[in-house]
């Protein structure tokens, strides 16, 4: 019954826009994390670099996280605005957030 409960809400959250975290949608694309709207002017990219297996989980230990202009005009290169190395998915996600919330109100 926890199950179909779990799966309900999961299948609700896609429908309804899929994931959020701090009121901006994520989306993963392979070992690729992408952190907000394409329809703003920035969105955060999360690159899992490598892993480790801790018991049955892959827990990721060397993430490459940047903030990059949604621009399509500009080359991939030129987009870049901040880049960072980081040692886990949670600092990335923490850092990305801020990166992306300050960049959004313009400082």
């Amino acid at each position: 019954m926890a199950e179909q409960k779990a799966a309900g809400k999961t299948a609700a959250a896609e429908q309804a826009g899929g994931l959020m975290y701090k009121g901006h949608p994520l989306r993963r694309k392979d070992n690729l994390i992408y952190y907000g709207s394409m329809a703003d002017k920035y969105i955060i990219m999360i690159q899992v670099m490598g892993a480790e297996k801790e018991g049955e989980l892959e827990l990721a230990n060397k993430v490459h996280l940047q903030l990059q202009l949604t621009d399509p005009d500009l080359k991939s290169r030129d987009r870049v605005v901040k880049k960072s190395d980081l040692p886990d998915l949670f600092s990335a996600i923490d850092m990305g957030s801020i990166w992306l919330m300050r960049a959004l109100a313009g400082k």
